[in-house]
């Protein structure tokens, strides 16, 4: 049975809940009452009966309430067994906290829980958007070598029918073959960076789409065995202080790890966390008091003891301005920094606002202003 073609699904935030219902706070909470609804839910499933009302309209509320940015897909895997998706649709943030709502999942006869959109095999894809098909007949990609990033993983992607005029839906079929081929997972995280070009444009022989999938595996088997077992430690590294002038006119300090700036290995530590602290600087030209300076290393100490060097989370420096603190880690994978990062952020609650953003950039390029 197909997946793809069999497969039904529903994105959408809800705010709002059924009154007089525990509301979600917990994995446990939420397979808790999931377990409640289960034998109706897996009636609805199988039969295709009142989906929308019976299944979409009650999940959606409850996994709202978990967490912001939950989605699923639901079909039959065969008679008697569901599957139920879980999917952050590509939100890197959400990735850690869905599969370990599904590690949690109990085990209940007649349903299959998985944490984000799978692959499909390519004989059974063929998505039609508009007037145009996306499969394996018509893509084709070719890897580009960039000067000095050896690890990035570059490729062009050559549809048949992709135009100047019709850029923006070829893009986005492709996106969404390439979704349901490689699987979210891998999308999100495997390719540093993908670019479209007319086929006739097109300056290296073209490779079959459905090589893709080898090719990924290669250069992830090279990139492991080239930093797998590599560690740093920070102990005695030089920190530089820059300072500089904002277009405003305000102050801008930053406390920069310069020595780790320069190292050659840079590749091994491919995902950037940087996080923001928003503090009240207007009395004091953009910078923080005494007090509030004091509280923004608390904070900052308290992710330090979560994410440590010699566990592959190094803290490139921080830079203070226009009441903003803003703290970098490079690291060697994501799952961790958005847990601690989000436990961070409810600690201080309702004290600072704190926010942040993770992505890969294995070269580290968004430091470059502060190399000297």
């Amino acid at each position: 049975m197909n997946l793809f073609k069999n497969i039904f699904g529903k994105k959408e935030k809800v705010t709002s809940s059924h009154k007089n219902e525990q509301p979600m706070n917990s994995y446990e909470d939420f397979w808790n009452w999931f377990q409640t609804q289960e034998k109706k839910f897996h009636n609805v499933v199988k039969n295709h009966k009142y989906i929308q009302y019976d299944f979409f309209d009650k999940m959606a509320p409850k996994l709202n309430e978990l967490r912001e940015g939950i989605f699923f897909l639901t079909g039959m895997l065969d008679d008697d067994t569901v599957d139920f998706i879980f999917t952050a649709d590509g939100n890197i943030k959400n990735f850690y906290f869905i599969e370990e709502l599904v590690a949690e999942s109990p085990k209940i006869e007649g349903w299959k829980f998985r944490a984000h959109k799978p692959s499909v095999d390519l004989k059974n894809q063929n998505i039609e958007m508009g007037n145009y098909n996306f499969g394996k007949q018509n893509i084709n990609f070719y890897s580009n070598e960039i000067d000095n990033y050896p690890d990035e993983i570059d490729i062009t992607i050559v549809h048949d029918n992709y135009k100047e005029e019709n850029k923006t839906d070829i893009i986005n079929g492709c996106y969404i073959f390439l979704d349901n081929y490689l699987g979210e997972l891998n999308l999100s995280t495997s390719i540093d960076n993908i670019s479209f070009i007319e086929k006739n444009k097109s300056i290296k022989e073209l490779v079959p789409i459905e090589k893709l999938k080898d090719f990924l595996t290669w250069r992830e088997k090279e990139f492991i065995e080239k930093y797998e077992d590599l560690r740093y430690n920070t102990e005695e590294d030089t920190h530089s202080g820059l300072e500089a002038k904002l277009e405003n006119g305000k102050a801008l300090v930053a406390i920069i790890n310069s020595d780790l700036l320069k190292w050659d290995s840079k590749a091994s530590h491919p995902w950037i966390l940087s996080v923001e602290i928003e503090y009240d600087g207007e009395r004091n030209k953009g910078m923080p008091d005494n007090n509030t300076y004091e509280f923004l290393n608390t904070i900052e100490k308290d992710i330090l003891k979560e994410l440590k060097d010699y566990d592959g989370y190094l803290n490139i420096g921080r830079q203070t301005a226009d009441s903003i603190r803003e703290i970098y880690f490079t690291c060697k994978e994501f799952r961790k920094p958005c847990k601690v990062m989000d436990q961070i952020i409810d600690k201080y609650s309702g004290r600072m606002t704190i926010k942040y953003d993770i992505y890969k950039d294995k070269y580290w390029q968004s430091f470059e202003r502060f190399r000297a």
